[in-house]
């Protein structure tokens, strides 16, 4: 509140504090009109109005500051609402109070406690229906058609598909997209087109071109035909990106996308899913046998004396024994034995010239 506004209510709550003093003090004049003469009245009446004049012109300002502060947090707090919430806790909200005063009708006129009643379980029961239709929403929606087109599609829980920056500048996220396995709306919030706008102005060529990457990917994503992407404009309360995704996806009941292992770990203590593309990837790799043949490029040689080292095309290492002689061709080897690391899975084969041979 600036210094002008405050001047102004000072001298509201001036003008409204004298005249509440003035009627603040006529139900005692009345009871001691016989016992004072005039000009004693006159004077308690301009007592009580200077009174309440001074209280008006210090108090209001604060108050009216006080109240200004409170409605600012509250219309923060329900900007970042769905409204498909805020429907179903009305909707809830009225079903209460009509069920409150239709049980506490008969007993509102029992002495003592009867007055008392119908607003107790109003209070009580107004917040359970709206508790319970917000939580019960999607369940709500199907049962009210127009509740799932108030405000925009009500999706139900799980549905939508939070992207972090990781899961965007890996780019596989496109050819997951396009294949159709990814159902709903893919949300993209503006924190996390943020960062990458940043990473693509860093002064690192390396960071930059990656950020470029990013941006290009979200790109391909809007232009991806049947995949609905939506752009959260509304910022969220956190310390850095991660936080914000985290509460984002529980506000929105929303899956989180992401490569980032330590981000993954954090969704599963908090209890939210998590669609992690490398643990994809990795469950759609190619099962290999021992004895099973394929055709693998020998590309350079191993750690051990006589090695060839080729790739398959997902990036799984083969290590050829006596494949060194092969290097730059392409052979037919057969599958030894399979070693899955930490950091990924080993496949050991031999050519399978010797093997004939």
């Amino acid at each position: 509140m600036d210094a002008r506004l405050k001047r102004v209510m000072a001298y509201v709550g001036l003008i409204l504090g004298l005249a509440g003093g003035g009627w603040g003090v006529e139900p005692l004049l009345t009871y001691l009109g016989s016992f004072l003469p005039p000009i004693q009245r006159i004077s308690v009446l301009v007592l009580g109005a200077a009174l309440g004049g001074l209280i008006g012109f210090i108090l209001f300002p604060q108050v009216v500051r006080a109240v200004l502060v409170a409605t600012g947090k509250l219309e923060g707090r329900l900007s970042r609402v769905p409204i498909p919430d805020m429907v179903a806790g009305t909707l809830g909200l009225m079903c209460g109070l009509l069920i409150a005063n239709l049980l506490t009708y008969p007993f509102s006129r029992l002495p003592r406690i009867g007055p008392f009643l119908p607003p107790a379980a109003s209070i009580i029961v107004g917040y359970l229906g709206a508790s319970l239709a917000v939580h019960r929403r999607d369940e709500l929606a199907s049962l009210i058609p127009f509740l799932g087109r108030w405000g925009g599609r009500v999706p139900r829980e799980g549905t939508a598909k939070i992207l972090d920056t990781s899961a965007i500048i890996d780019g596989r996220i496109v050819d997951v997209c396009q294949t159709g396995f990814l159902e709903g709306p893919v949300v993209i919030p503006s924190f996390v087109l943020e960062e990458l706008r940043h990473i693509a102005d860093s002064s690192d060529g390396a960071r930059r071109n990656r950020g470029r990457r990013g941006l290009e990917v979200l790109a391909q994503l809007q232009q991806t035909p049947g995949l609905p992407v939506q752009v959260w404009e509304k910022d969220v309360p956190g310390r850095d990106v991660d936080s914000k995704l985290l509460r984002l996806a529980k506000q929105m009941r929303a899956k989180v996308v992401t490569n980032d292992f330590n981000l993954n770990r954090v969704c599963a203590v908090q209890g939210i899913p998590v669609l992690n593309l490398n643990e994809l990837a990795n469950a759609l790799k190619p099962r290999v046998l021992p004895g099973e043949e394929m055709s693998v490029h020998i590309l350079r040689d191993g750690k051990e004396a006589g090695q060839g080292v080729g790739y398959l095309d997902d990036g799984t290492m083969i290590v050829v024994e006596g494949g060194k002689r092969y290097i730059g061709e392409t052979i037919e080897v057969c599958v030894t034995s399979v070693l899955q690391t930490a950091a990924g899975r080993m496949i050991f084969a031999r050519p399978k010239l010797d093997k004939a041979g």
